[in-house]
């Protein structure tokens, strides 16, 4: 029969070798409260005391990992219903669909700036792809009047090549339209995370001879705010 001096025994043996208190209790069946008093008294040496800070280390790695992969399961179910709510665009959507995002990240004529053409930046390829598809589809811009330039950190010189090939997928132009390209000087103390191998930079589409482009999309911007604020 296993007496309370033969579980103190063991129980005093296990914190020696490492053990955090859980898992003894899981060989010693005690309270907890007398597994404490047992075991105040009991140090550990400093490789008992390493062993058992690597477990605690370890359990909240796999505490984070399994909120981690929870998370991602979450995201995934609440973007495949978003997605579905979409459904389908009419032309009508895709016209406003683009207006908004000119005037997020398009170039405005300012009144000491006029004769301004269309510009537009982003470094998210969907999102010049879409833009792309506006100017032929509702703009009706042909693809020779379209000019890119990409903006990358100078650091990546190495990378143009690579850079290029990116843009080209991403449009369907050919590599030799994106031969003009700036170099931004590079911080070594950045602390911006559009770095390394999945860096390419941010491409600028402008439309040649579209000062009157721009002058329509800066009236639909107009258009937008005029129905729903009734200002312009």
């Amino acid at each position: 029969m296993i007496t309370k001096d033969d579980e103190r025994i063991e129980a005093i043996k296990l914190r020696k070798q490492g053990l955090s208190y859980n898992e003894i209790l899981n060989n010693v069946r005690v309270s907890k409260s007398t597994l404490s008093l047992w075991l105040r008294d009991i140090g550990l040496a400093k490789q008992q005391r390493q062993k058992l800070t690597e477990k605690k280390l370890l359990a909240a790695h796999r505490g984070g990992e399994k909120k981690h992969i929870k998370r991602l399961l979450l995201t995934q179910k609440i973007q495949e219903a978003a997605i579905n709510e979409v459904k389908f665009l009419s032309k009508r959507d895709l016209w406003l669909i683009g207006t908004i995002l000119y005037w997020a990240e398009g170039t405005k004529e300012k009144e000491w700036a006029v004769g301004v053409g269309a510009c537009f930046s982003n470094s998210d390829p969907l999102m010049i792809k879409l833009f792309l598809k506006w100017l032929a589809d509702v703009c009706k811009i042909d693809k020779n009047r379209i000019q890119f330039s990409i903006f990358i950190h100078e650091n990546n010189k190495y990378r143009l090549e690579k850079v290029k090939e990116f843009w080209s997928g991403a449009t369907g132009f050919e590599i030799t339209d994106f031969d003009t390209v700036y170099y931004k000087k590079h911080n070594p103390k950045t602390k911006r995370r559009n770095i390394g191998n999945n860096y390419y930079g941010v491409l600028k589409i402008n439309v040649r001879a579209s000062s009157v482009l721009n002058r329509r999309i800066a009236g639909w911007i107009k258009g937008v705010n005029k129905f729903y604020w009734g200002v312009v």
